[in-house]
């Protein structure tokens, strides 16, 4: 596995202290109206863009992912890896588990 699995606390901390950091929330635009993590970037996992908008993104930025639970942001996390992304974060527990302000 060539991503981390992080709880909330560190996700957070990263998010705040690495101005490099992009916060992505693989879910469903329905999911993302009923509040997101503050700055996060909605990019759809079962969208047919995806894979082409992640193709769009800088490698060398560190990113967080998220999504409801924790398992299709880590397939995307996945993905991302096996596309040469080195700094990737998963969200344990997902949106569920994120206990801090949504927007």
């Amino acid at each position: 596995m060539s991503f981390k699995n992080i709880a909330a606390q560190d996700f957070k901390k990263i998010q705040e202290e690495n101005p490099n950091a992009r916060v992505l929330d693989v879910r469903t635009p329905a999911e993302v109206s009923q509040g997101k993590i503050p700055g996060a970037i909605n990019l759809d996992v079962s969208d047919r863009s995806f894979v082409e908008d992640i193709h769009k993104l800088e490698k060398d930025k560190t990113y967080l992912l998220y999504c409801r639970s924790g398992a299709r942001s880590a397939q995307a996390c996945g993905y991302m890896a096996q596309q040469e992304f080195s700094d990737l974060y998963n969200l344990s527990g997902g949106i569920l588990g994120w206990p801090y302000d949504t927007e």
